[in-house]
């Protein structure tokens, strides 16, 4: 494993997060402008985006099941996993059934209605809240992340001027 990233984890993740962003887009243009010559294009690359999301949410839940067993962290960082991931699962059941449903649906000619585009914004809202949990876990805990400089050692110092880098530090 590459030193400063304890598991794929984190290469796999953001891909079902921007697919199920650009599935919602394109199929949102695609249903509102239905009679529009460029609809049908917009509808096909939001479904196959749907199923890009759906394809790489299993990898990354797969990765994600690795990491949750095997990254170090306390009682904290651990109930703030346990949230991630529960709405992980959620978001992976629901885009997996519905880009199952879609790609049924969508062998008899059926194309995506209104009606299919709120359950996948509501699918959307579930990958984001997912994702939010995530970055919630590297940025406000630091978990698989490597350590960073203690800036509050020389906290009695002046300014000072390393390398180039000179300003005062706000306490």
């Amino acid at each position: 494993m590459i030193e400063i990233i304890p598991n794929f984890h984190p290469v796999f993740v953001h891909f079902p997060i921007a697919f199920a962003t650009a599935a919602v887009a394109f199929i949102a243009i695609g249903t509102v402008f239905r009679r529009r010559s460029y609809a049908a294009q917009c509808l096909m690359m939001g479904r196959w985006m749907l199923w890009g999301a759906a394809l790489f949410a299993v990898i990354a839940a797969g990765f994600g099941w690795f990491a949750f067993n095997s990254v170090a962290h306390d009682e904290v960082i651990h109930a703030a996993m346990i949230l991630h991931r529960n709405w992980a699962l959620g978001a992976l059941t629901a885009l997996l059934v519905l880009a199952a449903w879609d790609w049924w649906r969508g062998r008899s000619g059926w194309t995506p209605s209104p009606g299919f585009l709120v359950l996948l914004v509501a699918v959307w809202l579930l990958v984001m809240s997912t994702a939010w949990h995530g970055g919630e876990l590297v940025y406000r805990h630091g978990l698989g992340v490597m350590d960073l400089p203690d800036v509050h050692a020389g906290q009695d110092m002046e300014p000072h001027d390393t390398d180039g880098h000179e300003h005062v530090h706000q306490h």
